[in-house]
This record gives structure tokens, sequence and C-alpha cells, in this order.
């Protein structure tokens, strides 16, 4: 790891802090490098790279990428612009701290996801052993990465019965996030959280947090930013935005 390599990680980090309802730290994904081109050129201060859509860029269902894919496909987005990319490294392909730092920093990337469910089986890691992986990949990367410690308690926690569950998983969202934080995490990812959650969660979390965009019809950017929003991504939704239109081009082309 270089000065210059350190320093894009502190300036990346610095663009989480104190944004909310001013304006989030609005992250585009990019699925290759001429995506990531796109959205450099339209003026995006980072990049946060979808595995769901890198890994349909490349023929492999979410959650089934080689390491080695993935860590390429990230590498091409990063030499092909001049903005931070983070990159979304699923759970870490059950490689330990040291080989997943050394392999991401030698992609060029300064931050990363790292979720705490099995991208397979769905089934949610122990917080505590999730807490100490996140330690010792900031243990590793030092100041290097911009860690956003992923959440899915909401994706599959189970807790989809109605108001008491959705106040179970918010709970459980909470001591997560704290433990997360503590164990040097730079932001939080309560992926699938309601909305009108978000303001208890950044108040009782004490860190920021990233907020999905998934749908094109739900909270916009800057509404997720007045509701406690420190940072904002897009999930495959701009993939699949492009391969829609894609289609509906190779459509008028037969006609």
């Amino acid at each position: 790891m270089t000065a210059s390599d350190t320093a894009e990680a502190r300036a990346f980090r610095a663009m989480h802090h104190g944004r909310e309802a001013e304006a989030p730290l609005v992250l585009p994904g990019p699925w290759d490098a001429g995506s990531a081109r796109a959205f450099a050129d339209a003026g995006f201060p980072a990049l946060a790279t979808p595995s769901a859509g890198v890994s349909a860029s490349l023929g492999y269902q979410d959650g089934r990428i080689p390491a080695e894919e993935m860590f390429a496909a990230v590498a091409r987005i990063v030499r092909a612009v001049e903005v931070p990319v983070s990159a979304d490294l699923e759970s870490g392909y059950g490689l330990d701290a040291k080989e997943l730092v050394e392999r991401l920093l030698e992609t060029g990337a300064v931050g990363c996801n790292l979720e705490d469910s099995d991208p397979l089986t769905k089934r949610l890691a122990d917080p505590r052993e999730q807490a100490d992986r996140l330690a010792e990949v900031r243990a590793e990367a030092g100041d290097g990465l911009v860690i956003n410690a992923r959440i899915d308690v909401f994706a599959h926690g189970q807790f989809e019965g109605g108001a008491d569950d959705i106040e179970r998983a918010a709970e459980a969202a909470i001591e997560r996030g704290r433990a997360y934080a503590a164990a040097g995490a730079d932001c939080i990812y309560p992926i699938f959280a309601p909305p009108e959650l978000l303001p208890r969660l950044a108040a009782a979390i004490g860190a920021p947090v990233n907020a999905a965009a998934f749908a094109p019809d739900g909270p916009s950017p800057a509404e997720l930013g007045r509701l406690g929003a420190a940072r904002v991504t897009f999930g495959p939704r701009l993939f699949r935005a492009t391969m829609a239109a894609a289609r509906d081009l190779a459509e008028q082309l037969g006609r």
C-alpha cells in the first residue's frame, strides 16, 4: 500500500461524514470499465461496484462468481477511472482477512462491502463472529480501506410477520451495527431496511449509514439523505435498467 493509496482511502472516508440531509454521498454501481467511465464522466465523486451486477455481466448468478474473476473485474473498473472505487465482496469468498485485504488492495480499490450472511444459504453470521472478522480486516487494512459493513437481518432475518417482527429486525440491526462500528467499520449498511426506520437506525448506531435506492419509484437519494443516510447505493438497479434498454434496442433492430 502506497501513501497515495492511503490518502485516497482517507479522502473517500471523509466523503461519508457530515453529509446526510445536506446531500448524501451518491455512489453509482458500475459493472465494467465502460459503465464506470460513464458514471465518472457524469461527475460522481466515487463509485461502488455491485456484486450482482458484476456477476451477471460475467455470466454468473449473484453469489456464485469465483473470487479471482471478481477481483479481476474490480481491477478493470479501478483502472478505467480516476475516482475512488469501493468493491462489493459479498461475504469475502472464504478468504482470511490478510488475503482478502491483500487481493483487494492489489486491484486499487479503496473500499469494500462485506455482508453478514452467506450469499448462497442466506444464513446470518453470528454478530460477534462477524464483528471479529471485521476487526481483523481493519487490522490488516489500517487506514487503507473504507469498510462498509452490510447487515442482512431485513433481507434474511425471518422478520416478515408484521410490526413486531419489524421491531425485532430493527433491534437486531442496531445491535449488529453498533458491534460492527466498534470493530472498525466506517459505514453500516442495513440493506432493505424500511426508509422510515433510517432516522432511528442512524441515531442508534452512531456511524454513517448506507441506504439502498433499489426501486425507481422509491425514495430518492436526497430523500434518503434527509432520513439519515450518509451514503446511497443502487445495487444491481443500474445494470438491470441498462440491460432492459439493451433488450428494447434489440427488439427495435429486428423490426
